[in-house]
C-alpha cells in the first residue's frame, strides 16, 4: 500500500508519531512488567486510538455532507447521494457506535472523556454554524471558537489521549492538546484558502462551496476588514444574484488571502515550537517521531487539497 498522501491522513500519522514522545519511565511506574513486554501492548492500544480518531473523521463527514445536501466527496459521488441521506445518516451512526464500542474497550476513563469531548465539540460546533447571528457572522473570534469544535478539537483530543494511555505528565499531555489545537486550526484555515484559491478538479469537491453555502471563513473575514461592501454580502450568507462574483473580487481586492495563510503559519509555527520545547529525546526512534510531528506541519501548510 502507498504512502497517505494529501491532508487526510493527518490524524492518524498525529496518533503514531505523537505515540513515542511521552517519557516511557514514567508510564512503567503504573505497571511491573517489563518494558519488552509492556511496550507492544501500548503500541497496540495507541494504533487503536487511531483508528478511532479516524472513525469519527469520518462519521462527522458523512452527517455533513447531508446537511449541506453535498453531491461530492473526495472527487466521488457522496454516499447521501447514492443511498439517500437517510442511510447515510445511520452509517455515520454505526461508525460513531463502532468507535465508542472500541474507546470503552481501552479501558482509560480519561481517554473515554477526552474522545467523548470531541464529539460534544462537533455537533456544537455545527449548531454554531447553522444559528450564527449576523454579529457572530462577521467575528473572527467566533469563527475560530467553531472551528476548533468542528476541526482542531478531534485533532487536539486525539493527541492529548496518546499521552494519557502513555501515563505522561499532566504537562506532556497538555503539550499534545496544544499541539493537536494548533495544527487544526492552522490545517482548517489552509482548507479555507483552498476553497477559494483551487480548483474543484484539485480539491475533489466544488470550489468556492464555503460561499456557496453562506460562510465567511477567515480569509474572507479578512477581506471585509479592508472592504466594507463585503459586510452585506455576509451577512446575507451570499444569497443574492451577483453576491458570488462580487464577493471572490472584492476578496481578491485585499489582502485577506495573504492575511489568511499568515494566520494558518502562526498556528502551524505554534504546533511545532510546542513540540521543539519538549525535553530530549531519550531515544533515536523518538527523536525521529518528534521530527515527523514538525514535518507534518508543514506538509499542512504546503496541501494543495
Amino acid at each position: 500500500m502507498g504512502q497517505p498522501t494529501g491532508s487526510r491522513s493527518s490524524r492518524p500519522q498525529l496518533v503514531h508519531r505523537l505515540s513515542p514522545s511521552p517519557p516511557q519511565p514514567e508510564f512503567l511506574k503504573v505497571d511491573h512488567r517489563p518494558a519488552s513486554e509492556f511496550a507492544p501492548e501500548l503500541r497496540r492500544r495507541q494504533q487503536r486510538l487511531a483508528e478511532i480518531s479516524e472513525t469519527i473523521h469520518v462519521a462527522s463527514l458523512l452527517h455533513d455532507d447531508v446537511i449541506d445536501d453535498a453531491t461530492t466527496r473526495r472527487g466521488i459521488t457522496a454516499l447521501n447521494c447514492d443511498v439517500g441521506n437517510k442511510v447515510a445518516i445511520l452509517a455515520g451512526d454505526f461508525l460513531l457506535a463502532r468507535a465508542s464500542v472500541s474507546l470503552a474497550a481501552l479501558e482509560n476513563t480519561d481517554v473515554v472523556k477526552l474522545m467523548s469531548q470531541v464529539l460534544e465539540n462537533l455537533v456544537a460546533g455545527e449548531i454554531m454554524q447553522m444559528t450564527a447571528t449576523q454579529e457572530q457572522l462577521t467575528d473572527m473570534d467566533f469563527y475560530l471558537r467553531k472551528t476548533y469544535c468542528k476541526t482542531a478539537a478531534l485533532m487536539a483530543n486525539s493527541a492529548k489521549s496518546v499521552a494519557v494511555l502513555a501515563g505522561a505528565s499532566d504537562a506532556v499531555a497538555a503539550v499534545a492538546e496544544g499541539y493537536g489545537r494548533h495544527l487544526g486550526l492552522a490545517f482548517q484555515i489552509v482548507d479555507d484558502l483552498l476553497d477559494l484559491t483551487s480548483s474543484a478538479t484539485i480539491l475533489g469537491k466544488p470550489a468556492l462551496n464555503d460561499i456557496k453555502s453562506g460562510l465567511a471563513t477567515a480569509p474572507v473575514l479578512f477581506a471585509a476588514e479592508e472592504q466594507p461592501a463585503l459586510r452585506p454580502l455576509i451577512l446575507r450568507r451570499f444569497k443574492s444574484d451577483g453576491d458570488l462574483g462580487k464577493a471572490v473580487s472584492l476578496i481578491s481586492q485585499s489582502s485577506g488571502l495573504r492575511r489568511a495563510k499568515e494566520l494558518a503559519e502562526h498556528h502551524a509555527h505554534m504546533a511545532a515550537s510546542l513540540i521543539r520545547a519538549l525535553p530530549d529525546a531519550e531515544s533515536e526512534h523518538a527523536a525521529r517521531c518528534r521530527a515527523a510531528l514538525i514535518k507534518i506541519t508543514q506538509r499542512v501548510l504546503s496541501r494543495s487539497k
